[in-house]
This record gives structure tokens, C-alpha cells and sequence, in this order.
């Protein structure tokens, strides 16, 4: 095990959770926004909203298991994002038949973004940014009392 292992699986925390609130800031952004893509049919669709997926850097149970079973303890790693997945819920309906997007019934199809879920999705990456920082600050003290020692 390297005595970097710590440092690297902080970096990866904090380069996930930043990209994971990047996508929330995007989501929130295009709250408002119904001509996001077009179909197949030539009609343009609302945006719909990104969730991230993470994963372990271990790709697979093959891996984690030798990993596990040897001697060596070499099974601390990141994080990082696997994809970003669209929403499906489907979109909201508004009564606003001044709007131009308005069909015949006067009804507008809006993004099917709550901005209180991305509220409580941006909350729990910053909260998770601000655990990975408090553990880079701690490894790098250990790293730096560890250089001490020889003085």
C-alpha cells in the first residue's frame, strides 16, 4: 500500500462530488426550459433531468475478491463517476395557453426538475466534498509529521 493511497482516494472523492454538483448546478439552471431536445417526430421535448451515477474504481468482484484475499492491502480505492443517467418521471403540466409552447388543450410540458430534490442532492455532495477534504488535510498532516520524525 502506498502512503499516497489516501490522498488519491480523497482526490477522486473530491473530482466525483464536484462533477456531481456541476450536473445539479445544470439541472437547476434548465428548471425552465422546454425546448431542450428534439424528437423523432420533429416536436421539441422539455429538459430532462441528469442524476450521476458513482461507482468503486474496483470494476468487478473478481478483482475486489483477490484484492481481499491476498496479503496485501491494496483494496482501498476511489471513487469515480460511472454515467450520468436521464430522469424518466414524466414531465410537468402547466395551464398557460399564452405560452408558445402551449398545445391546443393550453397546456405547457416543463422539466420534470424539482428544484428541492436538487437542493437536497447538492447538499449532500457538499456535504461529502467537505468530509473529503477533512480527510486529504488529515492524511497530508500525517504526511508531514511522518517527515518530521528525522529531524
Amino acid at each position: 500500500m502506498s502512503i499516497f493511497n489516501g490522498l488519491n482516494t480523497s482526490a477522486s472523492a473530491l473530482t466525483a462530488q464536484r462533477f456531481r454538483m456541476d450536473v445539479v448546478s445544470a439541472n437547476l439552471a434548465n428548471a425552465q426550459t422546454t425546448r431542450a431536445t428534439v424528437n423523432d417526430a420533429g416536436e421539441f421535448e422539455p429538459y430532462r433531468r441528469k442524476m450521476v451515477v458513482l461507482q468503486s474504481d474496483n470494476q468487478n468482484f473478481k478483482s475486489i475478491l483477490q484484492k481481499a484475499t491476498t496479503a496485501k492491502n491494496d483494496t482501498l480505492s476511489g471513487v469515480r463517476v460511472s454515467r450520468v443517467v436521464e430522469d424518466e418521471t414524466p414531465f410537468k403540466l402547466e395551464f398557460n395557453p399564452t405560452h408558445p409552447d402551449a398545445d391546443e388543450a393550453g397546456y405547457v410540458r416543463l422539466p420534470n426538475v424539482d428544484p428541492l430534490k436538487e437542493m437536497v442532492d447538492l447538499m449532500g455532495a457538499t456535504r461529502s466534498y467537505e468530509a473529503n477534504v477533512t480527510s486529504l488535510n488529515a492524511t497530508k498532516n500525517m504526511l508531514m509529521k511522518a517527515l518530521e520524525i528525522g529531524k
